[in-house]
């Protein structure tokens, strides 16, 4: 018996177990027709009946599927099916295959749907905003200097020598399926289709001690844990959380203030809601960082991290300044745990609630707050209900917020939020967020960021990147140099009209102003084009592309992005059919199920013998 016609000749005794040949005959053609959003809502029919033969059967067969169209090396398809395989199946039993449900379902899994419209929720606030709301005003001190790190993604089975250039999501390991001699031998320090070895994660930490010695605290927003998403297992991410907790204590003198990133859990992004009954639950993550963290944001802080799903609320000593860690993984589309019911739910595990409730103790206390996450909230992998709601939380305390500072695209960027999405101008900007760029070599040149910020007002005054550039001559001969890259204020300030004067801080507004300079300025919008890679994966940016990067940047809201793809296939200007394009966040996300479903629907409905998409770098989607 065979699995025939565009999936081309599959024996069905290696295919499935016990599924009959009429429903794989509905599969084949589902995954056929799978062009758009009502079609995929269709597959989801065949594929509940193949999840109600139970785990065993979902996985065997996508395991199958993924091996015989080379989709992954056979270890990949293997890994990644057996750790997320039954999340999907689980979501499939218990959801309508059209309800709106499926269509975020179909969006996150098989980007064939484009989100549902938010789903109407007032955010409840305990007191409305006084009418009168406390001015924080500059004296003119000196600021003080804040560091900002993020997806360090190091990879503690970096192995030197081993292959660099290998057909893995993930390279620079000795995988048993190697064989020969490596065709692009791994250096000591790192190298842009792996992920980061011990030496350039302790060069980093190093450096950023020396370059800002007196910086008062440092902020780590999350995604310590390597892109080997088919590989990890329990006991290896608890130690690799363990072993960087310490080495940040080791090496940078002031406290951490960390965030939970994606990738910090198994299986990356699994972070179950408290609604769900599953086994796999995640309070493991939670107590291994509250307990890792507790040197740094107190007892009470890693108590409330521990209880309140990863996240907590610290005033740092001696400052008038509350920092709020949120865990933004219940918001996040790639954590398949949000698909498992029909009733929509708003706050998932209460983060929202408890985002108010640390706000609303900042503005009694006369306090400014930072917040820290590690997925922007406006990016096209949060999910626009959720992102919908934080806003309405941004707006009500804007004038508590100072800033908020996120990571995940590995990419250096920023976002603006808006009291009026309909009318963004610099009166209307009320929020920033800085994104960090990574420390992972995949994404262009490693860097960090640090910080000035205004005593009175905790405003930033200045953004300065450093960086080492991986391209450099003696870059694998000697320990990794950093260097400064640019600072913000120097750069970008003199190019808004008029120029930023010397005690204006790097508020929303200023950032609003430069994306008017960067609609009209082409010169100025590319040098950002380079900043966004630290120069190490610059990619092509025409108008059409500068355009969309302009409405990302003014989207500290998720619906208001212009990064959400057409429903089937998108291609990159010049590209062939053979380099399908693949978003921000699948880049970013590496090659994980999501990733290779899409790709199987692309390859079924183009009939393409045989497609790798690189997913070792955040790739530029236009």
């Amino acid at each position: 018996m065979f699995f025939k016609g565009l999936l081309g000749t599959l024996p069905l005794l290696t295919l499935l177990r016990s599924a009959s040949g009429d429903l794989l005959r509905e599969i084949e053609d589902a995954l056929k027709n799978a062009t758009d959003c009502s079609s995929c809502h269709a597959l989801l029919v065949p594929l509940q009946t193949l999840a109600h033969l139970g785990d065993d059967a979902f996985v065997d067969t996508f395991v199958s599927v993924c091996d015989d169209f080379g989709l992954e090396d056979p270890d990949v398809c293997q890994g990644i099916f057996a750790k997320d395989g039954p999340i999907l199946a689980h979501d499939l039993r218990r959801i309508s295959a059209t309800g709106q449900t499926a269509t975020k379902f179909c969006d996150a899994v098989f980007g064939l749907c484009n989100p549902p419209p938010v789903n109407a929720f007032a955010v409840p606030f305990p007191k409305a905003a006084p009418a009168n709301p406390k001015a924080f005003k500059s004296t003119g001190k000196l600021p003080f200097q804040v560091i900002h790190i993020s997806d360090v993604h190091i990879d503690r089975f970096y192995t030197l020598d081993s292959e660099a250039n290998c057909t893995k999501p993930i390279c620079c390991r000795n995988f048993a399926d190697e064989t020969g001699p490596p065709t692009e031998p791994a250096g000591p320090n790192g190298n842009s289709h792996c992920d980061s070895p011990v030496t350039l994660a302790d060069s980093m930490l190093e450096a950023a001690q020396r370059i800002g010695s007196t910086a008062k605290f440092t902020l780590f927003t999350g995604d310590v844990v390597e892109h080997t998403s088919w590989l990890v297992t329990k006991t290896e991410v608890t130690n690799d959380l363990e072993a960087f907790n310490a080495e940040m204590a080791s090496k940078l003198k002031a406290p951490v203030y960390p965030a939970i990133g994606n990738h910090d859990s198994v299986p990356s992004n699994a972070f179950p809601r408290n609604t769900t009954i599953t086994s796999m639950d995640v309070q493991w993550v939670f107590d291994t960082q509250s307990a890792g963290w507790a040197r740094w944001i107190g007892a009470t802080a890693a108590l409330q991290e521990g209880h309140t799903s990863g996240s907590y609320s610290a005033v740092v000593p001696g400052l008038n300044l509350r920092i709020i860690s949120v865990n933004t993984q219940y918001w996040y589309k790639q954590n398949f745990w949000v698909y498992d019911s029909n009733i929509q739910q708003p706050d998932p595990n209460g983060l929202l609630a408890f985002t108010v409730q640390e706000l609303q103790a900042a503005e009694d206390a006369g306090q400014r707050a930072f917040i820290i996450g590690h997925i922007p909230m406006g990016k096209e992998d949060l999910l626009n209900d959720q992102s919908n709601y934080y806003d309405q939380i941004t707006q009500r305390y804007k004038n508590t917020i100072s800033a908020q500072f996120f990571g995940h695209s590995h990419k250096d960027q920023f976002e603006i939020a808006y009291s009026d999405y309909s009318n963004q101008t610099a009166s209307t900007a009320t929020s920033i967020a800085f994104i960090a760029p990574a420390l992972t070599p995949t994404s262009g040149n490693p860097a960090f960021k640090i910080y000035d910020v205004d005593p009175d007002t905790f405003e930033i005054m200045d953004a300065r990147v450093y960086i080492t550039n991986i391209s450099a001559p003696n870059f694998q001969s000697s320990p990794p140099q950093w260097e400064f890259y640019y600072s913000a204020r120097a750069t970008y300030g003199p190019l808004v009209t008029p120029p930023l004067p010397a005690d204006a801080p790097l508020d929303a507004a200023f950032w609003h102003n430069l994306t008017e300079v960067f609609a009209v300025n082409g010169t100025a919008f590319q040098m950002f084009n380079t900043f966004i890679s630290r120069g190490g994966d610059v990619q092509a940016c025409d108008d059409s592309c500068k355009a969309a990067t302009i409405c990302d940047m003014r989207a500290l809201r998720a619906e208001n992005n212009c990064d959400n793809p057409t429903p089937g296939f998108m291609f990159k200007r010049g590209e062939t059919e053979a380099h399908i394009s693949v978003s921000e966040s699948d880049a970013c996300e590496g090659k994980g199920i999501a990733h290779i479903l899409k790709a199987l629907v692309n390859r079924v409905s183009l009939s393409l013998i045989s497609m790798r998409v690189p997913a070792t770098a955040c790739l530029d989607t236009s």
